[in-house]
């Protein structure tokens, strides 16, 4: 018999609206369906990315419904934000939002203050103002850390779409030119946040109505993603965090459908998808250039991005010149590399980028070789069949490819 998601999973991390309730009302099978989850015992949790609410104030409002909760099941963006502050030992921040942000941060045994905060927490609420942003601003600007509460750019209402805590956060964020550590979905501190105090490997499934904030989240997070949805939504890609592990109309599909429980792929979630440009540099004896990487302390042929203003062509001879000291003439393009487990870096900043490399053939044109100590720590050549150990897994294809290829490789 196969077992449903009721039975598959032992944790339940719940998005609140448009999953349980919509507005004031109780979805149609929501309130029964928590409710035998409850009997069942299956530990719980709620998470909304609303900063603005207590977690007393959401855990009446689901008693109102008639969930049987607790608040300590409730996880707001404000909770996750002081629990991650806490996490980090800050004692101090100053808070931009509503009155339930504050009373979060003072319950996690932080002091809210504007008198030189560690930290800075950005939500939003109705009152916020141009002298919130200007004093976050300010706060920043002396060194104190930078915490988003949510992304999310807006939320609906009524009357149409209300500016959400991710435009206020933005607009710190211009201000600034600095980037924040967010908390809310879909980053992985807010599930992290929920899952504490549960045991380390529990099975948990995360159930939401948005792929983006609610899947996309729960897959960054190791955990399986299911969308309560009347249709399945078209992915770009089967590998897209975003693609659901199993689709139901309403809380009531826990109990008649089954979910695919998600495995984690070797490569993260990337911020952003950036062109690129790789070098197969051959010398008159037909070796290959290489040079040992000084981000990551590996082998690798040279290869860098494309700014602005630049052709590949140009960007390729200037990264080069830039890690090696030698000029190049470049022959001709012999693949394009995009595939997310070989083409996905993240890097000690926390950043995570998927490139899209277009790799040329080229051949030195003069200069002196040596490398450059800001890029690389070593630099030579080397038998296009015999590389040194250590080198990046995907650049001994791309060598075979421009040396034996005769047309472009697709990857």
């Amino acid at each position: 018999m196969i077992a449903m998601i009721a039975d598959q999973f032992e944790t339940f991390l719940f998005d609140l609206d448009g999953v349980v309730h919509l507005g004031d009302e109780a979805l149609p099978h929501a309130v029964d369906s928590v409710n035998r989850l409850y009997e069942r015992e299956k530990r719980i949790r709620f998470l909304t990315n609303d900063p603005r609410p207590t977690r007393e104030t959401v855990a009446s409002r689901l008693r109102e419904l008639g969930i049987r909760v607790d608040e300590g099941e409730i996880v707001t963006a404000a909770w996750a934000a002081a629990v991650h502050l806490r996490r980090e030992g800050v004692a101090t921040a100053a808070a931009v939002g509503s009155e339930g942000l504050q009373t979060e941060l003072r319950q996690q045994g932080i002091t809210v203050t504007d008198e030189s905060p560690d930290a800075v927490v950005v939500g939003a609420d109705e009152q916020t103002t141009y002298a919130d942003i200007r004093r976050a601003t300010r706060h920043i600007d002396r060194g104190a850390q930078f915490i988003g509460t949510s992304p999310d750019g807006a939320f609906p209402t009524p009357d149409g779409p209300a500016p959400g805590a991710g435009a206020i956060v933005r607009a710190v964020e211009t201000a600034t030119g600095t980037s924040p550590t967010v908390v809310g979905k879909p980053e992985p501190l807010m599930f992290e946040a929920a899952l504490e105090g549960l045991p380390v490997g529990q099975n948990g499934v995360v159930i939401g109505d948005n792929p983006a904030t609610d899947i996309r989240g729960a897959h960054r997070a190791g955990l399986t993603g299911v969308l309560v949805a009347d249709e399945t939504p078209v992915a770009a890609s089967a590998r897209d965090f975003a693609h659901p592990d199993a689709v139901i109309r309403s809380l009531a599909g826990l109990f008649s459908r089954t979910a695919t429980p998600w495995k984690s792929p070797d490569y993260s979630w990337p911020e952003d998808i950036r062109p690129g440009v790789g070098a197969v540099v051959l010398n008159e004896s037909g070796e290959v250039l290489l040079l040992k990487r000084a981000d990551r302390e590996r082998w690798a042929l040279p290869t860098g991005t494309v700014e602005r203003g630049e052709a590949v062509v140009e960007a390729i001879s200037r990264e080069v010149r830039e890690e090696t000291g030698l000029r190049v003439t470049v022959d001709r393009l012999t693949g394009v590399y995009s595939h997310p487990k070989q083409q996905v870096f993240s890097y000690p900043s926390g950043e995570t980028v998927h490139f899209v490399t277009n790799c040329f053939l080229c051949s030195v044109d003069g200069g002196t070789l040596e490398a450059d100590r800001d890029e690389a720590l070593d630099v030579g050549f080397f038998d296009t069949d015999r590389h040194p150990g250590g080198i990046l897994p995907m650049h001994p294809r791309w060598i075979t490819d421009a040396v034996e290829g005769t047309t472009v490789t697709i990857a």
